[in-house]
């Protein structure tokens, strides 16, 4: 079963009418619901108090297309699209290991090239410990944050199969 997702919404269920009434039979919306959540959730501005997904600028994609460079609309949304679907594609190294699009992000937090092999991987990651700990900041903790993703990204590409 193909689940919802950016490319469509997914599979659906084709019942007969029988089979509908009978599915909706054991379904209740408001199994669990207090009584004043019941009242809330059957108002009819229900829902309006958060901005929904398809009218965020950005639409959890990317950042907004720039409309003038494009002539047709439909042109912007294709090339967000195109963009979105190869984000998500696995790279190749020039020896032939798949990358997955998570290691190539921790490979840009590390400043790392694709082709970066494990001794390159962990002379990085020891220069870039020793630049953002706070013991070797003088106790600095405004670099808390990416140390902990240099962390984080070291500990996923040291697992992965390109740097085995």
């Amino acid at each position: 079963m193909r689940l919802p997702g950016f490319d469509g919404p997914g599979d659906f269920r084709w019942f007969c009418l029988d089979h509908v009434r009978q599915f909706n039979s054991g379904y209740d919306y408001f199994a669990g619901m207090s009584a004043e959540e019941i009242v809330a959730a059957q108002s009819p501005i229900h829902g309006w108090e958060r901005e929904t997904r398809a009218f965020r600028p950005n639409g959890h994609i990317d950042a907004a297309p720039h409309w003038a460079d494009f002539a047709d609309p439909l042109e912007a949304i294709s090339a967000r699209a195109r963009a979105h679907m190869q984000a998500r594609q696995p790279s190749r190294r020039r020896d032939g290991v798949v990358v997955t699009p998570e290691e190539c992000r921790a490979l840009d937090v590390l400043g790392l090239p694709l082709d970066a092999d494990r001794k390159a991987l962990r002379s990085r990651y020891s220069e870039l410990v020793r630049r953002f700990h706070p013991d070797r900041n003088g106790g600095d903790r405004s670099y808390e944050i990416r140390l902990q993703q240099v962390v984080e990204a070291y500990q996923l590409l040291r697992k992965a199969p390109a740097f085995a």
